[in-house]
Parts: C-alpha cells; structure tokens; sequence
C-alpha cells in the first residue's frame, strides 16, 4: 500500500498528547481502510462463479432438468432465467 502523504491533520490546541495520539491513529487507521477498500474494489472481476452455481440449482428443481451455466450468461437472475432454453 501507498503512503498518502496529502493529508492535512488539524489537531485541536486543547489536545493532551495521548488525545493527539488517539485522534492521530483514528485517522490513519480510516485512511488505511479506504486504502483496503480502493485495493479491493480494484481486484473485483465482474464474475458470477459462485452464484452461477446456486443459480444452475434453482433452475434443476424449478424445470426438472440440469443444465451447466456457461461463463457468458447474464448475471441477473431474470435475464439468465430468460435464456434457460439455451443452456
């Protein structure tokens, strides 16, 4: 992770130094969780691997039969349920 170095921290004058530390590590930390989040919302792939599964399940005890989900198919339930005849 990146240090971010752009941060302009305002401590109140009245502050003893544990409530400085203290005010000083809650903004790290908040800083350090949005690092986290930006991280992780870059590694996000739009895949439906896990649900592909849970979907080809509802579709076997709604029509009977079993059918395998491609890669291609539509994340959305309603438009997937759509092309069940193709799978």
């Amino acid at each position: 992770m990146s240090r971010v170095d752009d941060v302009n921290l305002s401590i109140p004058t009245a502050a003893d130094e544990d409530e400085a530390a203290a005010i000083a590590a809650a903004v790290a930390a908040h800083l350090r969780d949005q690092q986290v989040a930006a991280a992780a919302a870059e590694d996000e792939t739009d895949s439906w691997d896990g649900e592909r599964w849970s979907f080809a399940g509802r579709m076997r005890a709604v029509s009977g039969c079993a059918a395998r989900i491609p890669d291609g198919a539509p994340r959305d339930g309603w438009a997937a349920a759509g092309r069940t005849d193709r799978f």
